[in-house]
C-alpha cells in the first residue's frame, strides 16, 4: 500500500488570504501616510510627439537648471539624465507631506525611425524641458511617383 502525503488545501488558502490582507494593510497605510514609496513613479513625466520633419520629446523638470541635465543619443535613443537637488529645510522644520522627489534619474526613449543627432536641440523654460529631435531623411515620408 503507497502512503501519499496529505496535505491540508483549506488551510494553505486561509494562510494566503490572511497575508494578503497584511499586505492590503500595509500598502493602505503607507498610501493614507502621504508618503511614496521608493521608486514608485516615473520621473521625470514625459510626452513625446512627431510631425512630419521631427520628434518633440518635453520633460516635466520643475526645480531642475540646465548645469544639471544630461542628454544624450545613442542609435534612436535619447537618454536624459540628471539630477533633481534637495532643498533641506533644516533640523527646525517637521514635514507633514513630502511628495517631490529628489536625487539622480535617467530616462531612456526609444524613438521608432531613425533620428538625425547632429540636428538635435533643446531647450529648458518654465520647467519643461523640450527637445526638438529631427528624423533621418530617410524615415521621412516621401511621395512615390507613379509611371
Amino acid at each position: 500500500m503507497i502512503n501519499f502525503p496529505t496535505f491540508d488545501l483549506r488551510s494553505s488558502f486561509d494562510e494566503l488570504d490572511s497575508m494578503r490582507r497584511r499586505l492590503d494593510n500595509l500598502l493602505g497605510n503607507i498610501k493614507r501616510s502621504g508618503y511614496r514609496l521608493v521608486g514608485s513613479g516615473v520621473f521625470p513625466l514625459i510626452n513625446l510627439t512627431e510631425d512630419k520633419d521631427n520628434y518633440y520629446l518635453r520633460a516635466e523638470l520643475p526645480g531642475v537648471t540646465a548645469a544639471d541635465l544630461d542628454i544624450q543619443t545613442a542609435h534612436n535613443d535619447i537618454v536624459l539624465s540628471g539630477e533633481r537637488k534637495v532643498t533641506e529645510e533644516g533640523d527646525s522644520v517637521r514635514y507633514h507631506r513630502r511628495e517631490r522627489d529628489a536625487g539622480k534619474f535617467s530616462r531612456i526613449v526609444k524613438l521608432p525611425t531613425e533620428i538625425d543627432s547632429a540636428k538635435i536641440e533643446a531647450k529648458l523654460a518654465l520647467g519643461v524641458l523640450t527637445v526638438t529631435i529631427p528624423k533621418a531623411e530617410a524615415a521621412k515620408p516621401r511621395q512615390i511617383q507613379i509611371k
